[in-house]
């Protein structure tokens, strides 16, 4: 029979580990399962502010981790996607090349966004991925005692950006730049907590901020003049790769991919989207916020539904949900604030050198997911005819197989997110 072609592009969390869990789901004489990456090696992502200031991160080669497991690993740089015509565009050293597929995993993830505020593209520094990180990692091994260096953005990155700044390099002259207060979205002993480190670590916050300029050696607030700067790490959020919002594929404003309970594209049956590309709804219809805590249960619900369409089986049905937010504060000092599924803060939090273990077992955990790909529980299925598998799912499937394959019963599918959110 011909084999129904699966690509996926990127191979950061959300792509490396959706195309594992489809390796380990679906027969390899039934399916070929191809993961486009522009880099040979995984980059741990929630780890670039370590890298930022001088820590060494252990290479992952792409080549390595997925040899043997059935998933074909490419080297490419992906410059289009038609999703009428089902192929995708990309540049490797040997030029141009469009890949056929039946069905895609878009998971091209995001890259830093400079909110259109003048001035940053030119100077700010970003850790949005590896070559960036690297950069500032270079700025500030040169800048001396006393420098000052100014984060901007009061979120998840920033403040795990300044930390790690200030506990590395105790000598310069650290500051936060937030829009709105330190640590508001977490609860009086998770903020109390974080103002506690702050101070510890010498930290000058100006809360309530807000930047509208960014030049060589300050910034220019709205209402507090200049700040000055050596250098400047913007941390204000994330913009989504540009290529989604080119194809004819529905996206918000933004560029986000709009997906249903199942990760799939709502405009393009054949098209899954998972991690920051992708706009999905969790507990309560809340849109999942940009994280690793989101893409991860993402790219196994794409998986399981990919499969099961695929397969005849049953649709992944439990709503996906939050538990806690793990933010670390240099490698000393941690904070795990509890939340509620749609990741409002609650009264409990883990703080100190506890959640600090507790935050580099969960990073640790991430990556040894992407590192074994095929590991853990596995079954095996084969892809069913066309017309049994839409029969049994409410979805079409592009290949066809041998007409004595079994068929599972199965209901047709429901829109929930299937998998739960560790962190």
């Amino acid at each position: 029979m011909q084999q129904h072609r699966i690509i996926v592009l990127g191979a950061g969390y959300t792509g490396a580990i959706a195309a594992g869990r489809l390796a380990r789901r679906l027969r390899p004489e039934d399916v070929t399962v191809t993961l486009v990456n522009a880099e040979t090696d995984f980059v741990e992502r929630v780890r670039m502010h370590q890298l930022a200031v001088g820590q060494d991160l252990a290479p992952r080669p792409l080549d390595e981790m997925f040899a043997g497991t059935g998933v074909e690993l490419k080297v490419a740089r992906v410059t289009g996607v038609d999703v009428d015509r089902k192929s995708v565009a990309v540049v490797d050293a040997n030029g141009t090349e469009e890949l056929a597929y039946d069905t895609l995993v878009y998971a091209l993830g995001s890259g830093w966004n400079d909110q259109g505020v003048p001035g940053v593209a030119e100077h700010a520094h970003q850790i949005a991925g590896r070559p960036g990180a690297l950069r500032l990692r270079e700025r500030l091994a040169q800048l001396t005692a006393g420098q000052p260096v100014v984060v901007v953005g009061g979120g998840l990155t920033g403040v795990e950006a300044v930390t790690e700044i200030a506990e590395a390099r105790p000598d310069l002259d650290v500051s936060l730049a937030a829009h709105g207060g330190l640590g508001d979205w977490l609860s009086p002993k998770g903020s109390g907590h974080l103002r506690k480190v702050f101070g510890r670590l010498g930290i000058t916050v100006h809360e309530h901020t807000a930047v509208t300029g960014v030049e060589a050696d300050r910034i220019t607030t709205g209402d507090r003049g200049s700040v000055p700067a050596a250098v400047t790490v913007w941390t204000t959020g994330f913009a989504v790769h540009p290529i989604a919002k080119a194809t004819a594929l529905e996206v918000t404003d933004t560029g986000r991919i709009v997906v249903d309970g199942t990760m799939r594209s709502v405009s393009h049956p054949d098209v899954y989207a998972v991690g920051d590309a992708a706009i999905a709804n969790g507990v309560g219809g809340k849109p999942l916020r940009m994280s690793c805590a989101s893409g991860v249960p993402m790219a196994w619900q794409a998986a399981d539904a990919i499969a099961a369409r695929l397969t005849g089986g049953k649709l992944p049905d439990t709503p996906l949900r939050y538990f806690n937010q793990c933010i670390s504060l240099g490698r000393r000092e941690g904070l795990i604030q509890y939340v509620t599924g749609d990741d409002r803060a609650v009264r409990a939090a883990l703080t100190g050198r506890l959640a600090a273990v507790y935050k580099e077992l969960i990073c640790k955990g991430a990556a040894w997911g992407v590192a074994n790909p095929v590991l853990g529980p596995s079954r095996r299925r084969r892809v069913v005819r066309e017309q049994e598998a839409a029969a049994n799912t409410g979805a079409p499937v592009s290949s066809p197989v041998p007409t004595g394959s079994p068929v599972p019963t199965a209901p047709v599918g429901s829109t929930g997110p299937g998998v739960k959110a560790s962190a």
